[in-house]
């Protein structure tokens, strides 16, 4: 957008520029990793199930991740982009599971 000044000449009207958020990173490539906490009421052998089901883990790798959250109190199933973790945390949530995501780094 321009206007004249008081000699006609144009000059540029200001504009507003966007500033990044102090909570905003610049980098997109950074994943997301999706964590699957433990809970007092899911059995083991469901939430293997689930993780069969949603990422199609074998029975073997679907079973040590289940572990991992029974004894260690948490486990990351996933790492991926951010639309992609809120669409698993999302399922989990779905399948009464307890999970969050955050981003790696």
């Amino acid at each position: 957008m321009t206007r004249a000044d008081n000699q006609g000449a144009p000059t540029l009207a200001p504009s507003r520029q966007q500033e990044p958020t102090s909570g905003d990173d610049a980098r997109p490539d950074r994943p997301w990793q999706v964590i699957v906490w433990n809970d007092p009421i899911n059995l083991m052998s469901y939430v293997t199930f689930v993780f069969q089901k949603l990422f199609g883990y074998s029975k073997d790798k679907a079973t040590k991740l289940m572990l991992d959250v029974h004894n260690k109190g948490r486990a990351v199933v996933a790492s991926t982009g951010r639309e992609r973790a809120e669409m698993h945390v999302a399922r989990l949530h779905e399948h009464g599971l307890w999970a969050t995501m955050e981003q790696v780094g």
